[in-house]
C-alpha cells in the first residue's frame, strides 16, 4: 500500500527533497517536522525508502461504512498509528507510549512538535511533552524536518488538493544523549524542544511565533466570533434605523395633509365673499 500511495504522490506532485542522506539506513530515529497541511504525513513517508510511523486520531480508523473502511486502510497503508485522543492527558501519554514502541522496534517515528497544524503558515512554539520525552526515553537521534508549501497544496478545509511541487528539507540528526534519564525535568524538556524548533525554523525559513499553535487558533476563532457578532449587531442597528425611517413617513404625509386643509378653506372663502357681494349689488 505504501509503495502504491507513495509512488502515486511522487508521480503526480513531484516533491523535491534535500537531506535524504541524513536519514539513517537502519535503526531508530525521530523525524520532527513542522506541520502546515493534512498532507504532510503523506508526502514525507512518500520520499523515504524506510517506513515512518506518525500518530493519527483513532476516529480515522473506526469510522463505519465503506468510506470509513477505505480511510482506515489508507491511513494504515501510509504508516499512521491510531491513538485515542478523547482525553488531552491520556492522548499525550498514549502518543508517547506508541512512539517509544515504534523506536524500540528500530523504526522511524514521525512527530509534529507544534501539536497541530499552523493556522497561518508561521512556525509556532513546540510542545515539550511528546518529542522530548520520547527522544530522552529512547536515546534516538532527532532529525528536524521542514515541509515547504504543503499548505498551498491543501489548505485547511479544502478537500481537493492543488497539484504543485512541495518541498522537504531534512536536517542533520540532533543528539540529546547528554540529557539521558532527565525526561521528567521540565526545563530539560523545554530546552530540547526549543533546540529542535530552532533547527526547523532555519530549514523552513518560517517566521517563528513564541506561543502555541492551539492558542493562536483559539485567538483567531475568538476574533472571528467577535467580528461575526459585530456584523450581526450592525445589521440589527441598520434594520432598526430603517424601521424607524419607515415609521416616520406616514407622519410626514399626515402633516402635509393637515397643512393643506387651511389653504383649501382659505381658497373657498373668497368665493363665498364674491357671492355675498353680488347679492348685495342686486
Amino acid at each position: 500500500m505504501k509503495v502504491s500511495v507513495g509512488g502515486s504522490l511522487k508521480l503526480v506532485f513531484r516533491p523535491w527533497v534535500e537531506g535524504l542522506e541524513n536519514v539513517p539506513a537502519e535503526g531508530p530515529a525521530i523525524l520532527a517536522s513542522n506541520h502546515l497541511s493534512f498532507s504532510d504525513s503523506f508526502f514525507l513517508p512518500a520520499v523515504l525508502d524506510r517506513k515512518v510511523t506518525f500518530i493519527a486520531k483513532a476516529e480515522y480508523f473506526t469510522t463505519p461504512g465503506v468510506k470509513g473502511r477505505l480511510t482506515a486502510a489508507f491511513f494504515k497503508g501510509v504508516g499512521q498509528l491510531p491513538v485515542d485522543r478523547s482525553g488531552a492527558r491520556g492522548a499525550g501519554e498514549a502518543a508517547i507510549k506508541s512512539g517509544i514502541e515504534v523506536l524500540e522496534r528500530g523504526e522511524l517515528f514521525g512527530i509534529y512538535p507544534e501539536g497541530t497544524r499552523s493556522p497561518d503558515g508561521r512556525l509556532y512554539r513546540g510542545k515539550p511533552g511528546g518529542l522530548a520525552r520520547v527522544a530522552l526515553a529512547t536515546g534516538a537521534p532527532v532529525l528536524p524536518v521542514a515541509m515547504i508549501d504543503t499548505e498551498k497544496i491543501q489548505p485547511p478545509g479544502k478537500v481537493m488538493p492543488k497539484v504543485m511541487r512541495p518541498g522537504i528539507r531534512i536536517g542533520a540528526p540532533l543528539d540529546f544523549s547528554r540529557y539521558q534519564g532527565m525526561e521528567h525535568d521540565r526545563f530539560v524538556l523545554r530546552a530540547v524542544t526549543d533546540e529542535v524548533m530552532y533547527e526547523i525554523m532555519k530549514l523552513s525559513g518560517q517566521e517563528y511565533v513564541d506561543i502555541y499553535a492551539t492558542a493562536a487558533k483559539r485567538q483567531l476563532a475568538e476574533a472571528a466570533k467577535a467580528e461575526k457578532e459585530a456584523a450581526k449587531e450592525a445589521a440589527k442597528e441598520a434594520a432598526k434605523a430603517e424601521k424607524a425611517e419607515q415609521a416616520e413617513k406616514p407622519e410626514n404625509t399626515e402633516n402635509t395633509e393637515n397643512t393643506d386643509e387651511p389653504d383649501r378653506a382659505g381658497e373657498a372663502r373668497p368665493e363665498h365673499s364674491d357671492r355675498s357681494h353680488r347679492q348685495h349689488a342686486e
